[in-house]
């Protein structure tokens, strides 16, 4: 049996609590967060606690806590040698203060407080500074996932910034599209079958094989048009933008 203490209330840390909760060989200690009101909703499942002088012995601490908050929150914890963790794709497992065992337990997933996470589906990158500890948190990860993959610091934030792209970039297009959309009274529920289908096909094939549109085309008709039918110069310079991109990655 792994014990973990979760430190951090944000939608990483709840979503992790979540999944250890209901794994097997795998028991929550405690959870930690400077503003206890933030988790008291969790009080009868779990031991919480808002002083980190008063932190259970686990086999893992895992600071699911921002960017920022790495450093400081590990340089605070009243012990060492201890494996501590954190769950960030860009920040380096040297940020950790070093009196810890270091590590990190990256889901490369994007996380929702009101959207439910399947973790069997989600993949878990794995670094550590030591060989045994990683067992460790592979054994951990493997207990919600046996998707997990060992990542070098440079890995990990490639990763992470291409999650940046395939994510938050994506979904800020479809916020684009639905003003689109909702500027002329049609309906933006139309166009989720081909957002499934797009996100399907990249499955089977290469986004190289499976681009398609005007763009790779070279139809200087359409684009015109496409064009003309903005009115805003932000999505204008994004529209430019990409199809130039398209364009030098399918020239001819």
């Amino acid at each position: 049996m792994i014990s973990v203490v979760i430190l951090g209330a944000g939608n990483v840390a709840s979503h992790l609590f979540k999944a250890f909760y209901n794994a097997e060989g795998v028991t929550v200690k405690q959870w930690y967060n400077r503003h206890i009101k933030s988790i008291q909703s969790f009080h009868a499942d779990v031991p919480l606690t808002d002083d980190l002088s008063e932190l259970s012995e686990a086999d893992i601490y895992i600071l699911a806590v921002s960017d920022d908050a790495v450093s400081e929150l590990s340089s605070k914890l009243p012990f060492e040698n201890r494996l501590v963790v954190h769950t960030s794709g860009s920040v380096s497992i040297h940020d950790i203060d070093k009196k810890h065992r270091r590590g990190v337990f990256y889901p490369l997933q994007t996380f929702s407080r009101s959207a439910d996470i399947d973790f069997s589906e989600v993949p878990i990158c794995l670094e550590t500074l030591d060989k045994a500890d990683y067992h460790i948190l592979k054994t951990l990860a493997t207990s919600i996932t046996q998707h997990t993959k060992r990542v070098n610091s440079e890995q990990r934030a490639s990763l992470h910034l291409a999650a940046v792209f395939v994510n938050n970039f994506t979904n800020q297009l479809y916020r684009i599209a639905q003003e689109i959309t909702e500027s002329k009274s049609a309906e933006f529920d139309l166009l989720k079958p081909l957002i499934l289908e797009t996100a399907r096909k990249i499955q089977e094939l290469s986004p190289y094989r499976a681009q398609t549109g005007p763009a790779k085309r070279h139809d200087k008709s359409t684009i015109k048009k496409h064009l003309k039918l903005l009115d805003n110069e932000h999505h204008e310079a994004i529209y430019k933008l990409l199809t130039q991109s398209i364009q030098k990655t399918h020239g001819r």
